[in-house]
């Protein structure tokens, strides 16, 4: 897996500040992904990154599957979980990193689908702290259906040497 090209930094013709400055987070946080081996492991892939709100989506594999044939809840959780710690770092200050601090799950149907859809949201971004809402979502027989549900706590790490995304 290849991290899309540099986008510049500066703004383009007719292009205000601010839309250069998100050209230059999503940019952060594809090389940021494209570092994360265990995404890589589960064959997910990074879709969509806009500020405040991520999608990551990943194909179904026999081996993410668990004894009755379903995506197993552990690679569920941890899609949703990385699509909401991207989508909390596109609001994060540049030179900073993410962790995750809490989350919590309801697995609402079983993961049975083809493709797999993980979008994180912002909810509430403060100065240490991001809540953002999570959702899962399979895709079988033509369209998408809710699987999952998250409430997660990120934190951003400042002046932590090694710990920058």
């Amino acid at each position: 897996m290849t991290a899309p090209p540099k986008l510049p930094s500066s703004p383009a013709p007719g292009e205000d500040s601010r839309e250069a400055a998100g050209r230059g987070r999503a940019a952060r946080i594809h090389a940021s992904f494209a570092r994360q081996a265990f995404m890589a492991t589960l064959g997910a892939s990074l879709v969509e990154v806009e500020p405040g709100r991520v999608v990551i989506e990943m194909a179904r594999q026999e081996a993410l599957t668990q004894q009755h044939g379903f995506v197993h809840a552990g690679a569920i959780a941890s899609v949703v979980d990385s699509a909401c710690g991207y989508a909390a770092l596109s609001v994060m200050d540049e030179g900073t990193g993410v962790l995750s601090v809490e989350f919590k799950v309801n697995l609402i149907r079983p993961a049975a689908g083809e493709r797999f859809r993980a979008t994180g949201t912002v909810e509430q971004a403060g100065r240490t702290l991001v809540i953002c809402r999570g959702e899962a979502e399979a895709w079988d027989g033509g369209a998408w259906k809710r699987i999952a549900l998250m409430q997660a706590t990120m934190m951003c790490l400042r002046d932590r040497t090694g710990l920058v995304d």
